[in-house]
């Protein structure tokens, strides 16, 4: 074991020296190598954690991992929106949960709905959701377009449907009613 007082004596090795200031220096950057996301389940009364997703670099590209609880079972739509807010917004005199997210992370302007993997949609398209029997979702999906500085100031949605990556038969993949949000800062 090195005592403190040794760090600072010339006659300590250089090698320890630099593994120090090494480490000191890419502790900051690891910041960057990985972001959490809270997540809240949507609702007219207020909204309700219920857990977080965090996001990490891959080779492949980004991958989500989920650790959320109370959703409904099944698969859901799951996509990146543009605005960096989960809070309701009036449509049409109603007011609809989550509307304030925008739509669907889109900076090429496609204006279509597709897979992650495609290039010519939405880049926020992700691959659904998939919740357990009790609730939980823990199977993370991979985003292989999306860089952490796509994240900055957008918003993660959970939609209430399954999403079939195409806009046929219902537009944006069928996901219907925004169920879960959390923001990305």
């Amino acid at each position: 074991m090195i005592r403190k007082t040794e760090l600072f004596n010339p006659l300590v090795g250089k090698s320890m020296k630099k593994l120090l200031l090494a480490t000191t220096l890419l502790l900051p950057l690891s910041a960057f190598a990985q972001k959490t996301i809270n997540m809240e389940l949507l609702g007219k009364d207020g909204n309700k954690s219920i857990g977080q997703v965090k996001v990490s670099k891959s080779k492949f590209g980004l991958v989500f991992t989920p650790d959320l609880k109370m959703l409904p079972p099944g698969v859901h739509g799951f996509h990146v929106h543009t605005n960096p807010s989960c809070a309701p917004k009036d449509k049409k005199g109603k007011s609809v949960l989550g509307l304030s997210a925008g739509g669907h992370y889109d900076p090429e302007k496609t204006g279509k709905h597709g897979f992650p993997w495609t290039d010519s949609n939405h880049k926020g398209d992700l691959p659904a959701l998939f919740v357990q029997q009790d609730g939980t979702a823990t199977t993370p999906v991979l985003a292989p377009r999306l860089t952490m500085k796509d994240l900055d100031s957008r918003s993660l949605m959970v939609h209430m449907h399954g999403d079939n990556h195409s806009d046929m038969p219902k537009k944006l993949g069928g996901g219907g009613p925004r169920i879960a949000c959390g923001v990305s800062k």
